[in-house]
């Protein structure tokens, strides 16, 4: 059947396939569309990998890890037990010799209890003192050598060289 051409059947409208012109519209099989809008591309801003695209807790927990793993380097006998832990916040009940609000913990390995000796760090407190990113992670680097070296029974210095620097 020929293209409805009475304008009282079609609303005032002429209909024509053959007569417009076709437009150029990206399949959907090419992956790049407009959003429904047509503002734009979908997709994400950045490559998961980039990272803008890192939570603050992942940009936390990788300040521990490359901390941690440049004490294991000098300290590895020392430190082959030792379980490194980060928590949002310290519990309600601080001990009664911490005043303020601690950065982190070391505690002690309980051969009874079968518990490890252990490093806890503080998440949202270190991220509260911290001026930035770069603070935060010479803080967490401070705050694990500290621990550390309380646990081993030295000075952070001994521990870390750089210690003063961060």
């Amino acid at each position: 059947m020929a293209a409805s051409r009475d304008p009282e059947r079609t609303g005032g409208h002429v209909h024509d396939p053959h007569s417009l012109d076709t437009l150029a519209l990206p399949s959907r099989r090419s992956g790049r569309r407009r959003d429904r809008r047509g503002r734009g591309l979908r997709g994400p801003l950045l490559p998961p990998g980039m990272p803008a695209a890192q939570s603050r807790r992942e940009e936390f927990e990788d300040a521990v890890l490359d901390t941690v793993e440049l004490l294991e380097r000098s300290w590895a006998k020392q430190l082959r037990d030792v379980e490194f832990g980060i928590e949002e916040v310290p519990p309600s009940d601080p001990s009664p010799w911490e005043r303020g609000v601690p950065l982190g913990r070391s505690f002690a390995s309980d051969a009874v209890a079968g518990l490890p000796a252990r490093v806890v760090l503080y998440r949202r407190v270190v991220e509260a003192r911290a001026d930035g990113p770069d603070d935060m992670r010479s803080l967490v680097r401070a705050v694990v050598v500290e621990q550390v070296a309380e646990m081993l029974g030295r000075s952070p210095e001994d521990i870390d060289p750089g210690y003063r620097e961060s």
